[in-house]
């Protein structure tokens, strides 16, 4: 018989642009491409869907009416499993652990299956402090000591799993190859060369550091791309450099042709992310063969397999900077988009979850 898999703790279907939605969103595709040796079924958020379709690429949609983020997230994952297990489910996947509180009533009340994705040691991240972050610090432990399989996304949160629970994880990361696949749309005002910089623009990803770096005699100008306005500290970075002959400030781009664009004619690639795991957006710029210039932190050294370019301040940024327009950096880039197509295609992601997800024990 078909297994029956829930997919849980995503905003919905189509993905916007939230690594879970995309995950799921290519999990889904990828199982009506294969011929559907999974049952799915997708748990949505109906506050964030005007158009409410009941099946997408041959996954059943379920609507829950409640918000999938911030608190209420905790709410919404527990309801969306609740209605997975009257529908009579093998398994659910739990995508991060705001739902994990609810796991070890599933598995005394219930014979589900419990797979859940730990996300990126979420509770150490900057933005998280007093409740919150105990919050989830005890949920990540809760899905670890009580799910039936734990996926890390990265080899350091494979680590951290088995230093802090003293259980073994399933490493499964993320597909990037679907940054290639629309056709470019123009994007015109673009340096005819510039190093790109695209993340969320919170602490923790070492945004003020980037800016410092390009914003004196750069060797590059810096097209940076981010929510700016989302915050105190995106405002304020915003107005300190708009001015900057160095660099253009951007708003969030999610049209992936755009992005295409915008990447493809990049010279080099800045990631400042410092925590997280494996960054989806590091995976999909890794497959434009760019030279990739990362923060030195654990996490991006296990994505790149140590072969990215590494920097822990703006003063060493600046001389990566400079190294590389010097060089070219085609062999580095090179390096990049070989260890992408080896690693993190939706092909190889989707087979893995698909292995994960059929396999009883």
């Amino acid at each position: 018989m078909t297994p029956r898999v829930a997919i849980v703790g995503t905003v919905g279907l189509p993905a916007a642009y939230s690594g879970f939605e995309t995950l799921a969103e290519h999990l889904v595709r990828y199982n009506e491409r294969e011929g559907s040796p999974l049952a799915l079924t997708v748990y949505c958020s109906a506050r964030h869907f005007a158009e409410r379709p009941p099946v997408y690429h041959g996954a059943a949609m379920r609507y829950v009416n409640l918000d999938a983020n911030n608190a209420s997230s905790l709410i919404y994952d527990a309801v969306s499993m609740a209605a997975a297990l009257r529908e009579g489910v093998d398994t659910i996947l739990l995508l991060g652990v705001s739902g994990a509180w609810a796991v070890p009533f599933v598995r005394l009340l219930t014979g589900a299956r419990v797979v859940t994705n730990i996300d990126g040691i979420e509770w150490k991240r900057e933005k998280w402090r007093g409740a919150a972050r105990w919050i989830l610090r005890a949920s990540e432990w809760i899905a670890a000591r009580f799910s039936h399989a734990v996926i890390a996304d990265n080899g350091a949160i494979v680590e951290h799993v088995r230093q802090s629970y003293g259980r073994d994880s399933v490493l499964i990361a993320y597909g990037g190859d679907h940054a290639l696949a629309p056709a470019p749309t123009p994007y015109p005002g673009l340096p005819e060369h510039y190093a790109l910089a695209l993340c969320r623009i919170e602490p923790e990803n070492n945004v003020s550091m980037i800016l410092e770096a390009f914003a004196t005699d750069p060797a590059l100008p810096l097209v940076f791309i981010g929510n700016w306005d989302r915050s105190a500290f995106g405002r304020e970075l915003k107005q300190r450099y708009a001015a900057s002959p160095h660099i253009r400030i951007v708003d969030p781009v999610y049209d992936l042709a755009t992005l295409h664009t915008i990447r493809a004619g990049s010279s080099l690639y800045v990631h400042g992310h410092s925590a997280g795991g494996t960054n989806p957006s590091l995976v999909e710029m890794m497959h434009f063969g760019r030279p990739i210039l990362a923060f030195d932190c654990v996490f991006n050294r296990q994505s790149t397999e140590d072969a990215a370019l590494f920097f822990d301040d703006a003063g060493s940024l600046q001389h990566l900077v400079a190294a590389t327009v010097a060089s070219g950096g085609a062999e580095q880039g090179q390096r990049m988009a070989a260890i992408a197509r080896a690693r993190y295609t939706w092909s190889q992601i989707g087979a893995a979850y698909v292995r994960l997800l059929t396999n009883r024990r």
